[in-house]
């Protein structure tokens, strides 16, 4: 089992820095950075699902202000491999290649409302049931869920 150095504390005054583990490089980078939370949280959430979609390992360190001092808090991350989701099957109703397409479009815009609620790293579990979800609802009611999840989020 590899082990990895911990996370280096940014540098300059404290604000909200994300830094990400290179494994080749063994090596620790800035991955996003800015005075607010959420966006710096918002791009781990996009860089955590590109990554897994690669085949990649993903380690993250979230560093932020608390006391005037940097801290390091506490990610929504956990190194794994990527979960697997099942193919949508598709309803009698529609085509199959317009079902596929509408079911992962719906399954994109839960992922994003997640997102915006702080929610960036799901198990097979969580998973399985977005894709559930995004097979059932009809696209007027996976927008408000969305929307419901963004609200909450930015609370």
């Amino acid at each position: 089992m590899e082990t990895r150095p911990e996370s280096p504390r940014p540098q300059g005054a404290p604000r909200w820095v994300a830094m990400y583990y290179q494994p080749a490089a063994q090596t620790w980078r800035t991955a996003a950075e800015s005075p607010h939370r959420s966006p710096v949280l918002h791009a781990l959430g996009e860089m955590t699902q590109t990554l897994r979609a690669r085949g990649h390992e993903v380690t993250f360190a979230l560093w932020g202000p608390k006391d005037g001092d940097w801290h390091r808090f506490e990610t929504p991350l956990e190194p794994g491999p990527a979960a697997s989701r099942p193919a949508p099957e598709a309803p009698a109703s529609e085509p199959a290649p317009l079902a596929e397409r509408m079911t992962g479009r719906r399954h994109q815009v839960l992922m994003s409302g997640l997102g915006k609620a702080g929610l960036y790293d799901l198990s097979p579990e969580d998973d399985a049931t977005v894709q559930a979800l995004a097979e059932r609802l009809d696209e007027a009611a996976v927008r408000r869920v969305a929307h419901w999840l963004a609200t909450a989020g930015a609370r």
